[in-house]
């Protein structure tokens, strides 16, 4: 009968705080969110020196009213959870457990509480929330854009790197301690902001070949910007093309086109000469 009785409470509290599409999951993840969103303004508030003086008392303890409340939250998902530690270690669980740490980080670490602001990551439930479900499909477009790109980007980078190194390593030599060109790391970090095109100032050449180096790899950035650009939208092209190719069952999209199954019906893909279903045909 206890059993019973703990198995029932369990099966309540996961309608409440996992089932966004019940009235009462919705309610509770909606004043979630509205929790999240006043306890980065109480970390805001904390930043600002005038109010700081005038009401750390208040804004500390409601600080500790609101990690209370997601202490008290977090449990109940992993109590309520039919398998808790797969809840633990999933993605909404870590970001949880990440959300709940950086108060208590504040009782051995002095300035720990702006680590609060990681609450940020939990508006992402906003997408459950709101329905926007059906943006997740865009979503998974421009992730396997990204994935696509990466080995592409990788070997970009990798190439920034070592142009960087090697004409940092060259202003070095060129200007020396004098133009503040004080070690070889210094001399790449200047190189960074200047092919970056950030140009902070704080280090500048003096030397007639370094000015000449320094022009041209200003001209360099102006070219290397538009290269990660250009990659990720062919990418994003070649994704969308993709997912243009329909289910012949429920004429949804098929994404990706290495796909087996369909995510919409999960009907097995057949192949592309295999007859359509005449209801189906066009």
């Amino acid at each position: 009968m206890k059993a019973r009785k703990d198995e029932e409470l369990r099966r309540k509290i996961y309608t409440v705080v996992f089932r966004s599409d019940t009235p009462a999951g919705r309610l509770f993840d909606l004043i979630l969110l509205w929790l999240i969103l006043f306890s980065i303004l109480s970390v805001f508030l904390e930043s600002v020196a005038s109010i700081r003086q005038n009401y750390l008392v208040y804004i500390r303890t409601a600080e500790w009213f609101f990690t209370a409340i997601f202490t008290i939250e977090y449990l109940l998902r992993i109590y309520s959870s039919p398998k808790p530690l797969r809840y633990v270690f999933s993605f909404y669980g870590l970001i949880d457990l990440i959300a709940v740490l950086p108060a208590y980080l504040t009782l051995f670490i002095s300035g720990g509480q702006y680590l609060v602001v990681v609450r940020a990551f939990r508006l992402l439930r906003v997408f459950r929330i709101l329905k926007l479900s059906r943006f997740l499909y865009e979503g998974n477009i421009l992730t396997s854009a990204l994935k696509s790109s990466m080995h592409k980007i990788t070997v970009f980078i990798m190439s920034v790197i070592t142009l960087v190194t090697i004409i940092g390593t060259l202003m070095y030599i060129i200007e020396g301690d004098e133009s503040g060109f004080t070690s070889i790391p210094v001399s790449i970090y200047w190189a960074i902001v200047t092919i970056t095109t950030v140009g902070y100032g704080d280090i500048s050449p003096q030397t007639p070949v370094g000015q000449l180096l320094a022009s041209i790899l200003m001209i360099i950035g102006y070219g290397i910007i538009a290269v990660p650009t250009g990659i990720v939208s062919v990418e994003m092209a070649r994704a969308t093309d993709e997912a243009k190719e329909k289910c012949r069952f429920c004429r949804g999209p098929i994404h990706p086109r290495t796909a087996r199954f369909c995510a919409n019906c999960g009907k097995e893909r057949a192949s592309a000469d295999a007859p359509q279903p005449l209801e189906q045909a066009d």
